[in-house]
């Protein structure tokens, strides 16, 4: 209460400052206000820290002072005495638990956060670890503030249901919620965390800690070697290991994106560490996101537009991705794609922020009435994130260069699975029940036919989305897949 106290005092503030009257003068005036909302969510905690870094990905929502500031939030706390969190550990571990370490540097914490603080500890046999603890109260604190929120966009989506068609905020913040709810229990970030290291087999240049001991508030985890990414010196690394840790960063969160669908929601410069000779440890797995199919392969399908330079297939496949409210434009939002996508299709990291793109991208659709998932926040957040983490070792590499590298794996993976014993099921049941339905469509076609309704009924169907047109159009996304990715590929071997 107190950190809503002094932003309303600063905002009363502003209210009466006579430099407001001058262009200049509002210019000043929404900056400092940005900026005492960004301390303001600081002081609130880490649920109010999350949405506001969401909220940094949504221009259609916030001012671009907002932004500016939201982007600088950063879950940092002062470091909190040892002797707060050895309760903990001896409530989740045992009363025996000092024994389960050679040592401990209880003196410097190796990260603080309003969540957790992590500590540098050698087990017995010597094995650098990092040990994380959570802060006692910090769960009941979240939860109680999930709920708030909750109870809050709920109220705001019934008195303003024209903004709500458009942007669901109840739905967004039900996306965070999700997201966080491994940060409060470490047996679940535990789990992120054996699955990502699965899938990071599968790369030379990323790794994942491995996890040693997890219970509710205590993860115990392999240490990561070297230093966050942002503070790498670039000279220590040849050219051929920055491209080579870059490509195979960006090819493990498309992974993530579209194969495994389960992918870091918050890859920021803290969170990836390197060092000369080492893999990229990708660290915090307690921030994960996860999407459907569709919404996957629509996501990819835009990527594959955005490679060829397509702004009319950007717009179909983003439409795909949500829904046409009954008073959106979406003539006018393929025009608008059609003028920002060659700006974009052939751009390094120097020149280009995906994440910045795609919420470029919400904000024309939000404009021109067109509802998008809420999904599409946090996986904008998630590709700005890894962006900026990658563009301070390799600000060179291409992010299209090396999606379109990717692209025939990616899309064999796809393949392989539509093939799968379950998706054959699958696919007979909606054949089976297409079959069931036809007689009484038939039947109601020659009814509308008698009474002269028909187009009127077609006009109307068209403004609804239901199973079956739904499952066209990702039957229609599958092939644009297949047929682009052959497309894309014969073009770049015609190119090498």
């Amino acid at each position: 209460m107190r950190a809503l106290a002094r932003l309303a005092r600063q905002e009363a503030a502003l209210t009466v400052t006579p430099s407001g009257r001058t262009a200049s003068g509002e210019d000043q005036r929404a900056v400092r206000r940005a900026r005492n909302i960004r301390h303001a969510l600081e002081s609130l905690g880490p649920f109010y820290i999350k949405v506001g870094q969401m909220l940094a990905t949504r221009p259609d929502i916030v001012t671009p002072e907002m932004i500016d500031e939201f982007e600088k939030l950063q879950d940092g706390a002062s470091p909190a005495p040892f002797s707060d969190f050895e309760p903990v550990l001896r409530r989740e571990l045992g009363p025996g638990w000092a024994g389960q370490f050679r040592d401990i540097d209880t003196e410097h914490p190796l990260g603080t956060a309003s969540l957790a603080q992590v500590y540098r500890a050698e087990l017995p046999s010597g094995r650098p670890v990092a040990v994380k603890i959570q802060r006692p109260g910090v769960r009941e604190t979240v939860s109680a503030d999930m709920k708030l929120m909750g109870t809050l966009s709920r109220s705001v989506s019934r008195r303003a249901w024209r903004f709500n068609e458009v942007i669901d905020i109840e739905a967004m913040l039900n996306v965070v919620f999700d997201a966080m709810r491994p940060e409060l229990d470490f047996v679940m970030e535990a789990r992120n965390m054996t699955e990502a290291a699965r899938a990071a087999a599968d790369f030379e240049y990323v790794a994942v800690p491995e996890v040693l001991k997890a219970t509710g508030q205590v993860l115990v985890q392999g240490l990561a070697p070297g230093a966050p990414i942002r503070e790498a010196d670039k000279d220590a690394f040849s050219a051929e290991e920055r491209k080579a840790i870059g490509q195979d960063l960006l090819a493990f969160m498309y992974r993530g994106y579209f194969v495994d669908r389960t992918f870091h929601a918050d890859p920021h410069p803290g969170n990836i560490f390197v060092a000369p000779g080492h893999p990229a440890t990708v660290i915090d797995w307690g921030m994960v996101g996860r999407i459907d199919r569709p919404m996957s392969n629509s996501i990819l399908l835009m990527l594959l537009n955005l490679a060829m330079n397509d702004g009319a297939g950007t717009a179909r496949a983003w439409i795909d991705m949500g829904s046409a409210t009954p008073w959106s434009n979406t003539s006018a939002f393929a025009g608008d794609m059609a003028a920002l996508v060659p700006q974009i299709a052939t751009a390094s990291l120097e020149e280009l922020n995906f994440g910045v793109t795609l919420t470029a991208v919400l904000q024309h659709s939000t404009r021109r009435g067109i509802r998008t998932s809420p999904m599409v926040s946090i996986l904008g957040k998630s590709f700005a994130n890894i962006e900026g983490s990658i563009r301070h070792l390799c600000p060179e590499l291409s992010l299209i260069d090396v999606f379109s590298e990717e692209l025939v794996g990616i899309v064999t993976d796809l393949v392989k699975e539509s093939l799968s014993p379950q998706q054959a099921v699958r696919t007979a049941l909606e054949v089976i029940s297409a079959g069931t339905a036809a007689p009484q469509q038939l039947r109601g076609i020659t009814k509308d036919l008698s009474n002269r309704d028909l187009s009127m009924r077609m006009t109307l169907n068209g403004s609804h989305s239901t199973d079956r047109s739904a499952g066209r159009r990702r039957a229609a996304t599958d092939m644009s897949l297949a047929l682009a990715t052959a497309m894309l590929w014969n073009h770049y071997a015609k190119d090498r």
